[in-house]
């Protein structure tokens, strides 16, 4: 490499001029076609080395120099920059990546480049979901960046590998699959459909569509939608607690629940395949399972459920059959923002009267009834009891003396 080079890639008051060429030539411009360039931000320094290398006598005498200044804008006359120390303009790519420390991207090739992926990615959008022409559409709506091209291809792959299973067990006696078995068998993979993943959400999307039915909005939903063309969702590793709860009918859960003995699991597949019919005795429903062990501790007879804070499919699926049965609920929770959330939807959905969450419990259970600071508090809530924890700024938790008074005396 020519020493001239390295000098005029060292040199700190040319940076700015070698900053500009290499953005023009990242822009796609050809080393040949630069004539003259406009430099932002040149300093003094850089602008007077220039004018003593360009600047002929004739010019001087003129008071016309080659390198003219407006603003923070300085035209450089590249070429003639070049001739004066005998340099190709093929080496400028050579000066501008020393000078920077960054090497030349043709952003033009680049976005070429990608748009070209992008068209193939769609097309196979379109080829791998043709079964469900709504999803595709939307998923090539929603736009891809570049890092994520590859993966949403990989994800209408097994897209593609599902449906075709799911099409070939709905038209067969095949035994139903597991969610996780699917997953494994089209992906290699027994979490790649989890449903708290977009692989996961677009294949409920794809299903909802095979079926033509509106989108399911509750886990429990969403699990009977998949059960519905042979695709069994979890229905073993989650479970609701009961206490004290009477059935009436003849099957497998209703005679568990008639022997007691104690606090009991329910798991989905308890609720959907043997539903248990419930008496209508009333139901207190609460969020935390200390709650029953103190029932336990004291001898409690009364029917008591725990569905373990925010809802998940098996608590929708418990409270539904509750609800068919004509169970009068009742339900509470922790008196901190989570808590007021899901009796709030407990109280929406099922219609469960609220009970140990008002402005009385947080005051009887004291000014400081926990070390938790209460975070923002959800809208609509009475103003007798947003006060009161507003006044504490602190959680009641179902674990307080007070809470558990309130429900089981």
């Amino acid at each position: 490499m020519p020493r001239t080079i390295r000098e005029l890639a060292d040199d700190a008051d040319l940076l700015p001029l070698w900053e500009a060429v290499h953005e023009r030539l990242c822009a796609g411009s050809k080393p040949a076609r630069i004539a003259t360039i406009t430099v932002s931000n040149m300093p003094a320094g850089g602008v007077a080395v220039l004018r003593n290398w360009l600047d002929t006598s004739t010019r001087r005498r003129r008071g016309n120099s080659a390198v003219s200044t407006a603003g923070n804008q300085t035209q450089v006359p590249l070429r003639e920059l070049l001739d004066h120390f005998g340099l190709d303009p093929e080496q400028l790519p050579v000066i501008a990546t020393l000078a920077v420390g960054r090497p030349l991207v043709n952003r033009a090739l680049v976005r070429a480049a990608s748009a070209t992926a992008r068209e193939q990615l769609w097309a196979q959008v379109e080829s791998d979901l043709a079964a469900v022409p709504r999803l595709a559409r939307r998923i090539c709506a929603s736009g891809v960046a570049d890092s994520e091209i590859e993966a949403i291809a990989l994800q209408c792959q097994r897209l593609k590998a599902a449906l075709i299973t799911i099409d070939t067990s709905r038209g067969s006696v095949a035994a139903p699959l597991t969610l996780a078995k699917l997953a494994h068998d089209c992906a290699g993979d027994p979490h790649a459909f989890d449903l708290d993943t977009l692989t996961g959400r677009r294949l409920v999307e794809a299903v909802t569509e095979l079926l033509d039915e509106p989108e399911p909005t509750r886990p429990d939903a969403v699990r009977g939608l998949l059960g519905r063309v042979g695709i069994l969702a979890d229905r073993l590793s989650s479970s609701v607690l009961v206490l004290n709860l009477q059935a009436s009918g003849n099957g497998i859960v209703d005679q568990r629940l008639r022997l007691g003995g104690g606090p009991l699991p329910l798991t989905l597949y308890d609720l959907t395949v043997h539903p248990p019919e419930l008496e209508a005795t009333p139901l207190l429903v609460v969020e935390n399972p200390s709650v029953l062990e103190a029932a336990l501790a004291i001898g409690f007879t009364k029917p008591l459920a725990c569905t373990s804070g925010h809802l998940r499919a098996v608590d929708h699926a418990f409270l539904q059959r509750a609800l068919d049965c004509e169970v009068p609920l009742s339900y509470s929770g922790d008196l901190d923002r989570d808590g007021l959330i899901i009796a709030g939807q407990i109280r929406d959905l099922y219609g469960a009267r609220i009970v140990g969450m008002n402005e009385e419990v947080v005051r009887q259970a004291g000014s400081c009834p926990s070390t938790v600071s209460l975070n923002a508090l959800p809208p609509l809530l009475p103003t007798e009891l947003a006060v009161a924890l507003t006044e504490t700024g602190r959680a009641v938790f179902q674990e307080n003396d007070a809470v558990l008074q309130a429900l089981l005396t």
